[in-house]
């Protein structure tokens, strides 16, 4: 859908920008599979990046590989930590593009999974699955988290409705207040669970993927596929939405059912993310702002940028926290805070806020 003409000089500029915008996918995917041939490779035991790629081919290609490997080298790498590493690419991916669509949907750089509650009602609905003593992961700790979210989600829409329509700023209103909520009520369980729960319900709290399995990749990879599909196809609306309610509703965009929508839809894929990783903030913030600065609003390029640059944030962070105390392993959340905030405080010193646009 064409929402509106524009003159041969905004499109040649519009071909510029997502011609660059294409190549910087391109590029961070490049380094996003190089940093993830780098993260499966580093840990307590060490294996070279090259033994890392035959490893993989061998399980991935048909045909005879010569093992030039040891039987504890392939199964650190396949076993262990390929479903971590690629646990941490759906995460932040996931992450990345529900942060987009919100920011798109409230016009406002801050939104993300935390401030419209989502995150915070599936952690509660999660964190009190744990707490009456179910594992992780499991099929009652995903399905509470999706609970928490779509929960989450009812209760903002039905504040931020006025007259039959969605309001931006109720919207945010209700998201924080709500998250507010959650929170004293997660803080309540786990002041008051077993002693004995105590350290797994404040990992989990604070985002950790330490526990990934190749089966627990399914439930994250297809929200996130089915998300980012969903994401795509409403990319001209999205656009529309960012200049304001009253110009997207002269272009032919009900505002109201695409925010109904994406709340849905962010939602479900932050209840499958907080299901296997627990809350990490920060990503769904951050990831898509700085990618709008570098590439632009098109989100037919944004989201794609965003997706992998998520994906990768997420893949170095994660190699830090396993690392940087070992044998001691350092929540997730703690490390996306600290290595996000100062670069994030960084770029708006040094980058107008006017060139996103």
């Amino acid at each position: 859908m064409k929402l509106q003409q524009e003159s041969p000089e905004v499109v040649v500029a519009l071909a510029r920008r997502r011609r660059r915008g294409r190549l910087a996918v391109v590029g961070t995917a490049a380094v996003l599979g190089a940093v993830v041939l780098l993260s499966i490779g580093t840990g307590p035991v060490g294996v070279p990046p090259g033994t890392v790629a035959r490893i993989l081919a061998a399980h991935l290609l048909p045909g005879e590989h010569e093992a030039t490997w040891t039987a504890a080298q392939d199964q650190i790498v396949w076993s262990f930590r390929l479903p971590r590493v690629l646990m941490a690419v759906l995460v932040g991916a996931s992450l990345a593009v529900v942060g987009a669509l919100l920011q798109a949907i409230v016009r406002n750089p801050l939104a993300d999974p935390y401030v419209l509650g989502a995150s915070s009602g599936a952690a509660l609905g999660a964190v009190g699955a744990l707490a009456l003593g179910a594992s992780v992961p499991g099929l009652l700790v995903s399905g509470s988290a999706f609970g928490g979210a779509a929960v989450a989600g009812v209760i903002v829409y039905v504040l931020a409705s006025r007259g039959g329509r969605i309001e931006s700023l109720r919207l945010v209103l209700a998201g924080v207040a709500l998250s507010y909520l959650f929170s004293a009520a997660t803080g309540w369980i786990t002041a008051t669970a077993d002693h004995g729960r105590l350290p797994g319900l404040l990992f989990f709290l604070l985002g950790s993927i330490s526990s990934a399995t190749w089966e627990m990749l399914t439930l994250p990879a297809i929200a996130l596929v089915l998300g980012l599909a969903y994401a795509l196809r409403r990319a001209s609306h999205l656009d529309a939405a960012m200049t304001g309610d009253e110009t997207a509703a002269s272009l032919g965009v009900d505002m109201t059912r695409l925010r109904v929508e994406v709340l849905v839809v962010t939602a479900a894929m932050t209840g499958a993310v907080v299901a296997v990783a627990g809350g990490i903030g920060f990503v769904g913030m951050v990831v898509p702002h700085v990618c709008r600065l570098l590439v632009g609003a098109s989100h037919r390029v944004l989201l794609p940028f965003a997706t992998v640059a998520g994906a990768l944030l997420v893949v170095l962070v994660d190699t830090v926290a396993r690392t940087a105390a070992s044998p001691r392993e350092i929540p997730l959340g703690v490390v996306t805070a600290l290595v996000g905030a100062p670069f994030f405080l960084w770029l708006l010193r040094t980058r107008p806020v006017g060139a996103e646009r």
